[in-house]
């Protein structure tokens, strides 16, 4: 059913957010509520001539770029370029959905999560900056693809449920690797310190 997996990964993020983040957070209220938005803007749109588009997608579109907006220059340059690629590279795939089919071996869903996911983290460092080049770039590829089918007169509806899917995905999949990269430094950093501990007290 679509829409499933956006709504459990969306209210996770928002129970976590809300009940075990710690409240000292800056980012903690900002979070909780851009994702209870969109979790209420999710059954909302309006039509463009022959396209409809969800207002939760516009949303976090428009979030996107308030959320870089304070950024230097070169940084907002970078954002769009990453962005534009992960945006041409989920059109690639709904097109090679189309023509080619038989590639995708499992779930759609799932392989765009990974195969978008891993981009992201080629492309940018930080977990922030993953989330908006793919939320941002996405969003870009909705619009494209929504543009390509509108010439063959095929109907399609920008930010629906099946594009929130793919979204919350990448986001739980995005968090889970940023959780192992930092969960690998603590770590690191734990072994380190017993071994200097140790020759020392040799």
């Amino acid at each position: 059913m679509e829409g499933s997996m956006f709504y459990w990964i969306c209210w996770s993020f928002w129970v976590y957010l809300t009940f075990f983040l710690n409240k000292q957070n800056p980012y903690r209220f900002k979070l909780a509520a851009s994702i209870l938005i969109v979790i209420i803007l999710s059954t909302i749109h309006f039509g463009i001539g022959n396209t409809e588009v969800y207002a939760s997608g516009l949303f976090i579109f428009i979030l996107t770029f308030i959320s870089y907006s304070k950024e230097k220059l070169r940084a907002i340059i970078y954002f769009f370029i990453c962005s534009y690629i992960v945006g041409i590279a989920y059109v690639t795939f709904h097109l090679f959905e189309i023509f080619d089919p038989v590639w995708i071996i499992i779930k759609k869903e799932w392989m765009m999560g990974i195969l978008l996911g891993y981009l992201a983290i080629l492309l940018q460092k930080t977990l922030r900056g993953r989330l908006l080049i793919v939320l941002n770039g996405t969003m870009q590829g909705e619009f494209l693809y929504a543009l390509i089918l509108s010439k063959y007169h095929f109907p399609y509806s920008i930010g629906a449920y099946a594009y929130l899917d793919v979204c919350a995905l990448i986001s739980f999949l995005l968090v889970g690797w940023s959780f192992f990269e930092n969960a690998g430094t603590i770590f690191q950093n734990h072994f380190n310190y017993t071994g200097k501990a140790k020759q020392k007290s040799s």
